[in-house]
């Protein structure tokens, strides 16, 4: 199941939630109890085995050599 993070407005605490992709966009209550909550924009990292560098790639994957 997905993990999201919210910010409350309120109090401005920062929190986690398992909930399915369905309910991503659904209100979330901070712990705090409050209601008016963002869900934060999170970006995902991923690279090849441990100890190798990444493929690096230019504006068209590595072929204009840019």
């Amino acid at each position: 199941m997905p993990r999201y993070e919210y910010r409350c407005r309120s109090c401005g605490s920062t929190f986690e939630m398992n909930r399915p992709m369905r309910e991503s966009g659904d209100p979330a209550r901070c712990p705090d109890g409050h209601d008016d909550t963002v869900k934060l924009l999170s970006t995902v990292s991923v690279a090849g085995r441990a100890g190798q560098p990444a493929a690096a790639g230019g504006c068209c994957g590595g072929s204009c050599g840019c």
